[in-house]
């Protein structure tokens, strides 16, 4: 199969039955002019030997890939002008939201399939969460609540961030419900200004915490479980200082098979559709610019909301 000068309309088309077709861990395979022979946006002609081809970069290839569930795996020279890429179908089902866990709260332990997600490893989460750290101004600020811990990931990058005496001098509280999630953390950050629990965050008010200026919660706040926007309302009120700032990561993705899929899914769609989605992210925005915070809105696979209070 050689894709020369068939539009991406009809070449979704055609590899959208391939990709249907096979099963997970299938492979399927096809020729198109190399990337590295052309320049500029998708689209372009090239005219070389006498024959056209419609040039698109490594990028168009690798994000139609993702839209067939399928991994791009590494390309080959074929025949001048040619290169050979290779569509690797995911395992759909190897995914930690259609895990099964003996106990809610280890839905999200070492054990589960959870655990094997390293989202600071993934530059499109990673990048906007210390963009998002660097708005709020974390040098300057001296008190840290994450909601929704886990391993403590996020205070590793915090951590990182930031020289010995900054760091030695904030208070970190890190809270989440999974039991073996929380004795990882606190295995991984010994120092005092440290404090781990593993405990249901709906009933923060057992735990008399004081208040913050820094509130971060990634894609925690949006469980079942929890009333999203009067808890929301009840954390601004209640557990922020005056100069507080805010990072909230809402997750408009999916980890299928190895891969962060872009896009989140709701109830009864097959496909991605983010109403809920947006319509969390604009609810904090308005509540928040009433409190008087600025608030942006950046990321791609994570939605991270940015708040700072106008002083």
């Amino acid at each position: 199969m050689i894709f020369t000068t068939l539009s991406m309309q009809d070449i979704i088309t055609t590899l959208s039955v391939k990709a249907k077709g096979c099963e997970a861990g299938e492979t399927f395979s096809f020729e198109t002019v190399d990337p590295d022979i052309g320049e500029g946006y998708a689209g372009e002609i090239l005219e070389i030997a006498g024959e056209s081809y419609i040039y698109r970069g490594y990028k168009a290839w690798t994000d139609l890939s993702e839209l067939l569930m399928c991994k791009m795996m590494t390309p080959e020279k074929s025949t001048y002008p040619l290169v050979k890429l290779h569509f690797k179908k995911l395992e759909t089902q190897s995914s930690f939201h259609i895990a099964s866990s003996s106990s809610k709260e280890e839905k999200y332990g070492v054990d589960s399939h959870f655990s094997q997600i390293h989202k600071m490893e993934e530059p499109a989460f990673l990048y906007y969460y210390t963009q998002a750290l660097q708005n709020a101004k974390l040098s300057q600020r001296r008190s840290i609540l994450n909601l929704g811990i886990n391993t403590g990931d996020e205070f590793n990058v915090i951590k990182n961030s930031l020289d010995t005496h900054t760091y030695e001098k904030m208070k970190l509280v890190g809270i989440d419900h999974s039991t073996s999630a929380i004795s990882c953390a606190k295995s991984s950050f010994p120092e005092e200004n440290v404090t781990f629990y593993a405990h249901d965050i709906n009933d923060l008010e057992r735990l008399n915490l004081g208040k913050f200026d820094l509130l971060v919660s990634i894609g925690t706040l949006q469980s079942p479980s929890i009333n999203f926007k009067p808890f929301f309302m009840s954390l601004v009120q209640n557990y922020l200082e005056k100069d507080a700032a805010i990072i909230l990561g809402f997750p408009n993705s999916r980890w299928i098979g190895g891969e962060m899929i872009y896009g989140a899914k709701a109830p009864n769609y097959t496909m991605s559709e983010m109403s809920l989605l947006f319509n969390d992210v604009i609810f904090c925005k308005k509540y928040l610019q009433q409190k008087k915070f600025r608030v942006t809105l950046t990321g791609k696979q994570y939605i991270f909301l940015t708040a700072t209070k106008i002083i």
